[in-house]
């Protein structure tokens, strides 16, 4: 069993400090940012924790980092959480308010309370009890806590990682929620936007025409009909993944449109990576072109890429997590997840990390979302564990 224990007065103080998260509306792209951080500046002022606010190249706030330096030369580890959140969806179906913050049976209610906003809370108060005895640890401990991730964007972790005064850490632990895993990889991807264009004219017009929505409808069934190849056996567990996420174009009833814009969005593996996607992509708009031209081609515009990721068992950090986990007595198993996370973005930059370990919970994203925080005690004190044996440091029983 795990070395360290965990106090009722810390998991109460954690839970205190997660229901004030949540009670702060932070919606990625909807809400302002400034008042959930303003809650994590007091309460880590009040215990004399260094910390400072990120900002992207516009100056805008996207995340707040606390830095802990060793008393003895090492790498830097970094633990990291969000703190922005999902939209609400229809508000109408929730059973509580989204922004509860309530305990009720056991379980942390409202958006945030899963992803990620009690993971902040846990890594808020791991700082806090590092901070103390950082003399008899090696290297240093960073805590991202991370807004504009649930755009897309990962300001938070862009930021961190463009900050010249922070340390470049030698591995991420993500404060993802689920207890029967611990995730040490993902599925990449490659996002592009397909321009599929045609003459415009009148749905009335005697002079038949296949117009850009036609056209556009003609590719994305060249696209569903992509052969993809699976698992390769080199020990990434998933294959590739194609889907049209969006399609835009035209309005109205009489007119045809000349142009219509398709979003496409590829899971990619080791082996079926970025380049191996846009030559997918790439060879359906030349099917199009051929089968139904016309005077202006077809375009793809790549709007991102991230590379797939898997840390071996033994690589850090997922060595420490899984054996922490293990030490406290949890049947976890490592494991590849389907989505795309921050873990990708780290990856394109050389860094591990593992992507999620925490409470169970329900409704991510989506209706009623809460938080178990029965198994919050030892989700603490796996954390805990990893990052002290990380950091090379003494593990007294708390």
């Amino acid at each position: 069993m795990s070395s360290v224990t965990v106090s009722p007065a810390t998991v109460s103080s954690v839970v205190e400090l997660a229901q004030q998260l949540v009670r702060q509306p932070s919606r990625g792209g909807v809400d302002a940012y400034g008042p959930v951080l303003g809650v994590i500046e007091e309460w880590l002022a009040a215990r004399s924790l260094p910390h400072r606010r990120l900002r992207d190249g516009d100056g805008e706030t996207v995340g707040l980092l606390v830095e802990i330096a060793g008393g003895r030369p090492g790498p830097w580890w970094a633990l990291d959480a969000c703190v922005d959140t999902a939209p609400y969806g229809d508000t109408a179906k929730w059973t509580f308010p989204p922004a509860s913050g309530d305990v009720r049976d056991g379980w942390l209610l409202g958006r945030g309370a899963a992803d990620s906003k009690l993971a902040a809370a846990v890594f808020c108060h791991i700082a806090a009890g590092i901070a103390p005895r950082a003399h008899a640890c090696a290297g240093g401990l960073a805590v991202l806590l991370d807004v504009d991730e649930h755009t897309g964007n990962f300001g938070g972790a862009r930021a961190y990682l463009a900050d010249p005064a922070a340390v470049r850490p030698a591995g991420v632990i993500i404060g993802y929620p689920g207890i029967d895993d611990v995730v040490v990889g993902g599925r990449g991807l490659w996002r592009a936007t397909i321009s599929v264009h045609a003459p415009s004219g009148h749905s009335g017009s005697s002079r038949p025409v296949t117009g850009a929505i036609s056209r556009a409808a003609h590719l994305v069934r060249l696209l569903d009909a992509a052969e993809l190849p699976g698992p390769d056996g080199s020990g990434f567990p998933l294959g590739p993944k194609l889907t049209v996420t969006a399609f835009h174009g035209g309005e109205g009833f009489s007119v045809t449109p000349d142009r219509v814009d398709i979003n496409v969005d590829v899971r990619t593996t080791p082996s079926f990576d970025a380049s191996s996607a846009e030559a997918l992509v790439r060879q359906a708009v030349a099917e199009l072109d051929t089968a139904l031209a016309v005077d202006v081609p077809t375009t793809v515009t790549e709007v991102a890429a991230w590379p797939s990721f898997r840390l071996r068992e033994h690589e850090q950090p997922a060595a420490a997590l899984l054996s922490a986990a293990r030490e406290a007595g949890l049947d976890v198993r490592a494991k590849t997840a389907g989505p795309s996370n921050i873990g990708n973005l780290l990856a394109g930059h050389g860094i591990p990390a593992t992507a999620g370990f925490g409470v169970p919970y329900e409704g991510l994203h989506g209706i009623d979302e809460r938080a178990s925080l029965a198994e919050l005690p030892t989700v603490y004190a796996v954390h805990e564990q990893a990052i002290l044996s990380l950091l090379d440091a003494h593990r007294p029983t708390r």
